[in-house]
């Protein structure tokens, strides 16, 4: 059953797969939090780990970074891995003064320049949008935790280093309503819609166009716990 991407073998995976753009950021959830983690795929050392989270079976496995990276490894698992559900959790830029290092956004939809889903299937759309059921899982496992969440679009941008105006952000920002910008949202999410899948993503900030703080990459792969325990409690409910 293993894919050029994935050597897992049928059944390997769970239901639900939370899915870090960072491969040693599933390897520290797997080993933080999950009860008997089995290594179940490695290639080009994007790990992947299944194991049982008080006693529900889960997995996280990294997507790597942007739509093209995380548009194959999603897209096998709904279709080669009959996985259901899978949860972004990863890291954004806040465009918002209200969404501060460290906080945790849902996304509420993902916008995008991208001709990721144009050329996936002819999707002429520049909005993608994340299952109801799984927004509102994670909304329940957040209060449960007394995590507060910052709910709204995200942009989901092809360029990390962006040769542009300087205020192209604010545009995003006041025109589009995105509060934070990532790499891969946009991709998942029309990934999921197209093979009749759930998709969601939560994102902790890592670092903030109006205040300049940033986190280290120690800080992204081990301290965004908070998310990590919100996007683990939705798979109890």
């Amino acid at each position: 059953m293993s894919t050029p991407h994935n050597a897992a073998a049928k059944g390997d995976f769970a239901k639900t797969v939370l899915m870090p753009g960072d491969p040693l950021r599933a390897q520290f959830i797997a080993e933080t939090f999950l009860e008997a983690p089995r290594l179940v795929t490695s290639v080009r050392g994007m790990l992947g780990f299944t194991g049982t989270y008080q006693g529900v079976p889960v997995s996280v496995m990294g997507s790597g970074m942007g739509m093209p990276s995380i548009g194959i490894y999603s897209w096998e698992l709904f279709t080669r891995y009959d996985v259901e559900n899978i949860i972004r959790i990863g890291s954004a830029g806040s465009y918002s003064p209200e969404a501060k290092v460290f906080d945790v956004v849902l996304a509420s939809r993902a916008y995008s320049e991208s001709s990721y889903a144009k050329t996936q299937n002819g999707f002429e759309g520049d909005m993608t949008f994340p299952s109801p059921t799984l927004c509102e899982a994670l909304r329940k496992s957040a209060d449960k935790l007394s995590v507060p969440l910052i709910e709204g679009c995200v942009h989901s941008s092809d360029v990390f280093y962006r040769n542009a105006a300087p205020d192209y952000w604010e545009k995003l920002r006041d025109e589009k309503g995105c509060v934070a910008v990532e790499m891969e949202s946009f991709a998942l999410f029309h990934n999921a819609a197209v093979t009749g899948k759930n998709a969601a993503c939560l994102l902790t900030i890592s670092d903030s166009f109006i205040s300049h703080e940033e986190t280290t990459a120690e800080q992204r792969q081990t301290s965004f716990t908070q998310m990590m325990q919100v996007a683990l409690g939705s798979v109890l409910l």
